[in-house]
C-alpha cells in the first residue's frame, strides 16, 4: 500500500524538470538575496535579504515593503537554450517588469539576464550561492 501511495509523486517529479536554481542567492551588487523556489509548475524567487540603514525597510514604486517581494516569476525550462529558463522579473524602482533568463554556468553561480524584446538587448548579472544569515524584516548583516 505504500508504494501506491508514493508512485504517483515520483511520476510526477519525473515529469516536470528539476528546479537546479532552489535556494538562496546573492545578488551581483551583494546587496540583496533572493530565495528562489517552485510556484506551481513555475520557478519564482522572492526579495528575502536587503542592505539599508536603520529600521525602515526599502519599498517598492507603489510603497510596498520590499521584504518578501516575488521578483522572478514564471521561470520554465526551454528545451532550445541550452539549459536556460525562462521567465520575468519585476524592478521594484520602476514597476516595470522585463523579460528574463536564468542558467546556472556551473555549481554555487547563477547567471540573470533581464531584457526588453531579445535578450540580445539585455544585461547580464552573476549571482552566488548565499550562506549566511538574515536578520529580522529582511535584514543583511554588513
Amino acid at each position: 500500500m505504500c508504494a501506491f501511495l508514493i508512485a504517483p509523486d515520483a511520476a510526477k517529479a519525473e515529469s516536470s524538470p528539476a528546479n537546479p536554481f532552489e535556494g538562496y542567492w546573492l545578488s551581483q551588487g551583494h546587496d540583496g538575496v533572493f530565495k528562489i523556489g517552485t510556484c506551481g509548475d513555475t520557478v519564482c524567487g522572492h526579495l528575502v535579504g536587503l542592505q539599508y540603514e536603520g529600521t525602515d525597510v526599502p519599498r517598492d514604486k507603489k510603497g510596498n515593503s520590499e521584504c518578501n517581494l516575488l521578483m522572478l516569476t514564471d521561470f520554465r525550462a526551454s528545451s532550445d537554450e541550452g539549459g536556460r529558463w525562462n521567465g520575468k522579473i519585476l524592478d521594484p524602482d520602476t514597476g516595470s517588469v522585463y523579460q528574463a533568463q536564468i542558467w546556472s554556468p556551473r555549481k554555487d553561480v547563477l547567471k540573470l539576464r533581464g531584457y526588453i524584446g531579445l535578450p540580445l538587448f539585455g544585461e547580464t548579472q552573476t549571482w552566488t550561492r548565499y550562506q549566511g544569515t538574515i536578520g529580522p524584516v529582511c535584514k543583511m548583516p554588513h
